[in-house]
């Protein structure tokens, strides 16, 4: 069984905790410090930012007031698509470090492949990996194609692929390719942004087990050996998406809950992302 501690070896053998929040569009800044403090005091031991959403500091700031020692969470920041490249890259980082007010990431990752510029992106992730600032690489929306890019000229392979994963977009190919590299995949969208809690069939588990859609989907994560990063501003939502370590899906109720991916994403294909859209850019 797994419990709020447990972790994922990464490849180097970092131990990654499988669970954590999740801070996009957290912009209020007091109500964003009191979410993470929440979840910290929760045992939460991760929170994934980013640059691009403007409340790194807000997650140092967080870490300070939760109690909790800096060696014992895990922060993970991501390089927005407009500081992508080498020495783009090396600058964005140092600008993250110092909004975070802290020494050291445990993972850095390429927010999205942007074509030309994510491999010259991901050297300067494995540079700051060579000069131990931060203690796992990594890239996000990365499909298996800009991975096998990357295998052909890395020193160092991406150990963790954060993805748009939930009931419906499972993701199970890319998955796979990530399991055979030795790369943890991290969900982000685990609930579908909402969408899959109203489905009859996981409505169905929900009331047998005697636990919200929203646990049964990240238990569901859990079983599939996938790494999650749930959001909420809600400190009972915070806590209640915690509380999936007092049950296990059965096989059966397993598979059902994998016949229910249609492919259906809530956010961009990687490879349509619109990187040219003045909204994503700063």
């Amino acid at each position: 069984m797994f419990t709020i501690d447990s972790t994922k070896t990464l490849v180097n053998g970092v131990d990654m905790p499988r669970f954590g929040l999740g801070v996009y569009k957290m912009t209020d800044k007091d109500e964003a410090i009191e979410a993470m403090v929440t979840a910290l005091q929760a045992g939460y031991r991760a929170i994934d930012t980013a640059s691009f959403y403007d409340n790194e500091v807000e997650v140092g700031e967080a870490v300070r007031q939760s109690g909790v020692a800096r060696d014992n969470i895990f922060i993970t920041s991501k390089v927005w698509n407009n500081d992508q490249g080498y020495d783009e890259a090396l600058r964005a980082f140092e600008v993250s470090l110092k909004n975070l007010n802290m020494d050291y990431m445990d993972l850095y990752l390429t927010h999205w492949p942007k074509p030309d510029t994510y491999k010259d992106t991901y050297r300067a992730i494995e540079r700051l990996y060579d000069e131990k600032l931060i203690r796992a690489t990594g890239v996000s929306n990365h499909e298996a194609h800009n991975l096998e890019a990357l295998f052909a000229q890395a020193n160092v392979q991406p150990m963790v692929n954060q993805i748009e994963c939930h009931p419906y977009l499972s993701q199970k190919a890319l998955q796979q390719f990530c399991a055979e590299h030795q790369i943890a995949v991290t969900a982000w969208s685990p609930l579908g942004r909402g969408r899959a809690l109203q489905d009859p069939t996981i409505l169905n588990i929900a009331a047998r087990y005697n636990k919200s859609a929203a646990q049964i989907v990240i238990r569901w994560h859990l079983q599939n050996d996938t790494l999650i990063i749930p959001k909420s501003v809600t400190p009972s939502r915070i806590r209640a998406n915690a509380e999936v370590f007092d049950f296990e899906l059965t096989k059966e109720d397993m598979a059902l809950m994998d016949s229910l991916n249609k492919d259906e994403r809530t956010g961009n294909h990687p490879d349509l992302f619109p990187y040219d859209d003045p909204k994503y850019n700063r």
